[in-house]
C-alpha cells in the first residue's frame, strides 16, 4: 500500500492544515458531490497554500440520485410513512422512474425505503429504519440506472473546473461501460489521470473492457454493496483487484477503512485486521472519507495506516 487518497472537509484542509501532516504518498480528495462550484475552487486554491505542488484528486458525482434542499433532518421512524416533494432530489425526473413497492436503500444502505405513492408534486415512502435523512445523500434503486444520463451537468461543470484547474486526478463515478469513460475523456485534458470507480454491477460485469480505458481504478465497497449486497463484498472485492492486476492497473480501496476512527481514537481489532489484509492484497493505495473529512482523529488514522505499513515492510520470510 504506498498511496493514501484522503478526503478534506471540515476536518482536514479547514481545521487541520496540511502542512501538519503531509507525506509525499497523499493524494486529496475533494468530494464534488458538496458545495457549489465556487465552494470546490476554493478549497483547491486553499489546499495549495497550505502545501505547494499538492496532489489534487476530484470525485465527479456522477449519475447518483441524492436528495437536495432539504433544509432540515427527516425524521425517520420504523414502519411509518414519510414523503419528500419531487424538487428535492438532484434528478428532477427521479419521480417518473418510481413505481409502488420499489425499494430504495439510502445514505449508503443504512435506510431501506418502500416507495408507497408517486404524484406530480411528492414521493411517499414507508421506511423500514429509524433516523434522520439529511440532505445530500444517496437514494439507491437497483437496475434503475439504464434510464439516467452518466454526466449530470454538474459532472460537467467539475470537468471543466478540473482542466481549469489542471488537478491531477479526476475520479469517475458510477461508470458502467467503456463508453462512460470515452465520453469522460472527450472532456477532460489528457494530462488528468482519471481514475474508475468500480461501483455498480455493470462496472464488475465490463470490468475488463473498462481497465482497457484506465490505468486507475477505485472499488467504492459501500455504493457496490447496496447493488450486490454487503456479503458479496469480499469476494467481489477480490475479483476485481486480481483483474485489475492482471491487466496492469492500479487498484485504490475505499469505504469504511477506519470507520471507528472517526469518533474514537482507536481502530477495533476488525479494522486493523481488514487493514493489514488489503495492504498484502498488493493494491496501490487506500481512501479514507468520512475518517478524514468530518473525523475527530485525523492525526491518528494516518499514524494508523503508517503503522500497518511499517509492520508489513518489516516482515521476514523465514
Amino acid at each position: 500500500m504506498q498511496n493514501f487518497i484522503l478526503t478534506v472537509g471540515p476536518s482536514l484542509g479547514s481545521k487541520i492544515n496540511l502542512q501538519e501532516l503531509h507525506q509525499d504518498n497523499f493524494i486529496y480528495r475533494i468530494n464534488g458531490a458538496h458545495g457549489s462550484l465556487d465552494d470546490i475552487k476554493n478549497t483547491v486554491t486553499k489546499l495549495r497554500k497550505q502545501v505547494k505542488n499538492v496532489e489534487i484528486l476530484i470525485d465527479l458525482p456522477g449519475n447518483k440520485i441524492r436528495t437536495s434542499n432539504i433544509k432540515e433532518p427527516i425524521k425517520l421512524q420504523k414502519n411509518e410513512d414519510f414523503s419528500i416533494g419531487i424538487e428535492n432530489f438532484n434528478f428532477k425526473d427521479f419521480y417518473k422512474l418510481l413505481k409502488p413497492g420499489m425499494q430504495v436503500y439510502a445514505n449508503d444502505s443504512t435506510f431501506l425505503f418502500i416507495v408507497k405513492e408517486i404524484n406530480d408534486k411528492e414521493i411517499v415512502f414507508n421506511s423500514k429504519s429509524s433516523g434522520y435523512l439529511l440532505n445530500n445523500k444517496g437514494m439507491h434503486i437497483r437496475n434503475l440506472h439504464k434510464d439516467i444520463p452518466f454526466l449530470f451537468e454538474k459532472d460537467k461543470e467539475l470537468i471543466k473546473l478540473c482542466n481549469d484547474f489542471e488537478v491531477s486526478f479526476v475520479g469517475a463515478s458510477f461508470v458502467r461501460k467503456k463508453e462512460d469513460i470515452k465520453e469522460i475523456k472527450s472532456l477532460l485534458n489528457k494530462d488528468i489521470k482519471i481514475i474508475s470507480k468500480i461501483e455498480t454491477v455493470d462496472a464488475v460485469n465490463n470490468l475488463y473492457e473498462i481497465l482497457k480505458e484506465v490505468k486507475y481504478i477505485l472499488i467504492d465497497r459501500g455504493d457496490l454493496s447496496t447493488e450486490i449486497g454487503i456479503e458479496k463484498i469480499p469476494r467481489f472485492q477480490k475479483h476485481i483487484i486480481q483483474m485489475a492486476h492482471h491487466n496492469g492497473v492500479n487498484v485504490f480501496l475505499a469505504t469504511q477503512i477506519l470507520k471507528n476512527m472517526e469518533e474514537k481514537p482507536i481502530p477495533t481489532i476488525a479494522e486493523i485486521d481488514d487493514l493489514y489484509h488489503i495492504a498484502k492484497s498488493g493494491v496501490f493505495g487506500i481512501q479514507l472519507s468520512e475518517e478524514s473529512a468530518i473525523g475527530s482523529y485525523v492525526k491518528e488514522c494516518i499514524d494508523i495506516l503508517n503503522l500497518i505499513q511499517k509492520e508489513i515492510n518489516s516482515e521476514k520470510i523465514i
